[in-house]
This record gives structure tokens, sequence and C-alpha cells, in this order.
């Protein structure tokens, strides 16, 4: 894939620093060892650790305690500033500055917004660094400071997974909480800086894969993203527990069964999530199997059929 940089309009372009970077519309031609192919298969049991928490399955399925959701947009505000912070501090550093796009990526105004709508003006005194997110937050100052190259792994996990699922569950939540048509309260999944998400993450994995890293540095960077997603799995756990603590009655969307329910005997190669993924990447096998796969499941027919889309998108981060 060719990266250039112009000053005409072009479509699947995004803009940094007043030109337009265009992304040829040719499909990356990827090797195992490249970064980007890395990260997607050494985190693979991680993110499906994820996909499996109570609190994913129960978003997914559309069974969101406003409360809930309202801490989960605090922990990101907060890991989102040390991030950005961070990114911030070290934007010339030879193996960030490539991939340093704040006007295209970094969330934290956007969650700033968020919580002004959910909390209202004061809503700086209003919320704190928990338990649960001190952890990640320590860690991503500490990599920051010490070892800023591992910065690419946080930013790969978050930026990346905010392109593909979090688009998914910005349209869950907004129907399950009633959240305005007009985007209020969720201006985190907006990228208003991106015209085309899937243009967008090539460049980016162009710019990883670029980036001159040693087989060890490498080994450390997939080190760091499953670090990263036990982080978020421990901010899921601390929102379960206090979920089970507050009286708030669900908002059941009900959009289905859950990833757990129609893994089929554990076996990764039944699961939807994983057929959606392989027949996004162009795998006639798997898009049959994916089609079988709702024919056996009756009470999932209509609903799964239209979350055949989505689940293809969640999926997707390790592909697309």
């Amino acid at each position: 894939m060719e990266t250039k940089l112009t000053s005409e309009p072009v479509p699947n372009g995004v803009t940094k620093g007043g030109a337009r970077i265009v992304v040829d519309d040719d499909e990356d031609v990827l090797s195992p060892t490249d970064l980007s192919e890395l990260l997607a298969e050494g985190t693979k049991e991680s993110h499906e650790k994820a996909e499996n928490c109570q609190f994913v399955k129960d978003f997914l399925r559309g069974r969101i305690q406003r409360e809930l959701f309202k801490k989960g947009t605090e922990a990101l505000y907060f890991v989102y500033s040390a991030m950005e912070e961070e990114i911030e501090k070290n934007k010339d550093h030879p193996l960030i500055a490539p991939i340093y796009f704040p006007t295209e990526l970094h969330r934290r105004e956007a969650l700033g917004r968020d919580l002004e709508y959910f909390y209202g003006e004061d809503w700086e005194t209003q919320i704190s660094l928990t338990a649960g997110t001190k952890p990640y937050v320590d860690r991503i100052h500490e990599v920051g400071e010490k070892d800023p190259v591992l910065l690419v792994a946080h930013s790969y996990t978050r930026y990346m997974g905010d392109l593909s699922g979090g688009q998914i569950l910005k349209k869950v939540a907004q129907r399950a909480l009633k959240l305005p048509s007009t985007g209020e309260g969720l201006n985190f999944y907006q990228f208003e800086g991106i015209h085309s998400h899937k243009g967008f993450k090539q460049l980016y994995r162009s710019r990883m894969n670029e980036l001159e890293l040693d087989s060890e540095t490498k080994e450390r960077l997939v080190d760091e993203s499953n670090r990263a997603f036990g982080f978020n799995m421990m901010v899921f756990t601390e929102l379960e527990e206090i979920g089970k603590t507050t009286e708030e009655e669900v908002q059941d969307a009900g959009f289905g069964h859950s990833h757990a329910e129609i893994m089929e005997g554990g076996d990764i190669n039944k699961c939807p999530y994983y057929a959606a993924k392989m027949a996004a990447s162009g795998n006639p096998t798997y898009a049959c199997q994916l089609a079988m796969m709702l024919l056996r499941h009756p009470p999932c027919q209509v609903a799964l059929a239209a979350w055949v889309a989505v689940l293809a998108g969640f999926a997707a981060w390790y592909f697309i």
C-alpha cells in the first residue's frame, strides 16, 4: 500500500498537517512478521476473553444500566487522558511520530463532552479515578516515561478497537439507553476527522508495520497489548461489581443471544464472531458456515441476520 501526500480533496483521505493523507484502495500485502499481524494473532486469546466478560456480553445484548454506562465513560476519560498526555509528550519520538494523529484519534475532549451531558457543567467535580482503573492509568504513565515505544501497543489496542467494535457499542447504547439521535452522550464514538474508518485503519496499520523494530521489541509490544486487554478486563470486572450494588432497572433492548450462548462446545470455528471475521477476510468457507449457523438457531434467525454485519465490524479490528 502506498501512502501519498496531496493538497487535493480525495475520498478515503484524512487530514493531517494541512494536507490530505491518501490511502490507496488496494488491500495491504501483509507478512506474518508485520507488527499488525503479530498483534492480531498474539492478542486473539485476550480479545476473546474480553468479549466474554459478563459486562461486555450484557452490553452487546443491550442490557445496560445507565449508571454503569456513565461509570464506564468516566473510566475511559481517565485512560485516554493518560494515554494522550503521554503521546503528546512523546510525539517526536521516532517510533511514535508515524502514528501520531491527534486530530483524527484523540478522545479526551469528546469524552469530556459526554460527561458534561451525563453530569452537567460541573462534571469534573463529580468523577474520580477508581481502584479498577488506576492500575491501567498508572501503567500508561509508566511506559510513557520509561519505555515510550510501548505506547504503540496501548494506542493500537484502544484506537483500533474504537474504530471497529466501538461503532457497534455506540448503536447498542444509543438504542438501549434511548440517547438522542443527534449524538449527545456518544461523542466518544464519533471520529469526525476520519471520513473512512477502513481507509484510516489501513493507513494506521501501514504506519505501524513500517516502524523499524527488532523481533524482541515486537514481542514486547504483543505482551504489552495483552497487558492492556487485562487492564480493560479489570475495568469491566469493577463495573460488574458496581452493577450488583445498584438498584437501577436494567434496560434490555432485546438484541438476541450472547457470544458464550452461541459458542457450541467452545469450538472457535462455531463462533459467529470468528466466522464473521473470516468471512470479512474473504474466506468463502466461513461465509457459508456463518449462513449455516444462522439457520441452525431458529430463535436467532431474524436478530442474528441483522447482527452479521456489525459482528464482522466488531471482530474486524483484527483484520480490517
